[in-house]
């Protein structure tokens, strides 16, 4: 039995890229406890790596460990400026708005300075952005700090994450696939992306246009699951065809 446990863990690993402990549990029909166990095993034997509340295939790496924040934001940062300046249109004074850790979102929190708005981030950069901004209420979740990618990652953040329900959330990604699977690259974020889905009334992908299509080692969600997909003119016309046929509103900044 625990071999074809193991099989199983090892398999949706594979398939999705990463895996939380809670889902492999109902994945498995055992306990928590019973899949840490097998986790440990399985990394001690080479088939899989531990991190932040799950697992990912030994071949996923930590891709901001070889490119930092501050050559993410230097790249086609007119683009995500102007992704910026569409999506604080769309909020009003008043709404309170779950950021997702990037450089876009550090750019959006740049628009927000002044407005009357709640803000909730794990974003150690949306945090340098707002914290002296006495208009804006912000809210920083806990969790393990992530250095090289200014962020809060882990169970205690994707915890606070389930207290919260904001007007928006507004997400980043490493790019949606041409037929709108939303990836990314880092394995602890993940789990923090897919506590954010939930974490909103409407929510809100920010992905500038040479991210359409796009690459990432791990699947985020299917398309589909982010009510809209900001992005620049000039992205993909088939990857936007296929994020409105899996009924996601598509916008144009």
């Amino acid at each position: 039995m625990r071999a074809a446990r193991q099989r199983s863990i090892v398999g949706r690993l594979r398939a999705r890229g990463v895996a939380s402990t809670e889902e492999l549990a109902e994945l498995c029909g055992v306990s928590v406890a019973t899949v840490r166990r097998d986790l440990i095993e399985l990394e001690r034997l080479g088939s899989l790596r531990r991190v932040h509340g799950g697992a990912v295939p030994t071949n996923v790496a930590d891709a901001d460990a070889l490119r930092g924040f501050a050559e993410v934001a230097a790249t086609d940062a007119a683009d995500k400026a102007a992704l910026a300046r569409r999506a604080a249109a769309m909020v009003a004074d008043g709404d309170s708005v779950v950021l997702d850790i990037g450089t876009t979102t550090m750019l959006l929190a740049r628009e927000l300075r002044g407005r009357h708005v709640t803000v909730v981030t794990a974003s150690l950069a949306v945090l340098d952005v707002l914290r002296d901004d006495d208009a804006v209420e912000l809210i920083l979740l806990g969790g393990i700090v992530r250095r090289t990618y200014h962020s809060l990652v882990g169970s205690l953040t994707e915890d606070a994450l389930r207290q919260v329900q904001g007007s928006y959330v507004f997400l980043g990604a490493s790019g949606v696939r041409a037929d709108g699977t939303v990836l990314d690259t880092t394995a602890v974020e993940v789990p923090v992306k897919r506590a954010l889905l939930q974490a909103g009334d409407t929510s809100v992908l920010l992905v500038d246009r040479h991210k359409m299509p796009g690459t990432g080692s791990l699947r985020v969600c299917e398309a589909g699951a982010v009510d809209l997909v900001l992005t620049n003119e000039g992205a993909d016309p088939a990857t936007l065809a296929a994020c409105r046929a899996a009924g996601t509103e598509v916008v144009l900044a």
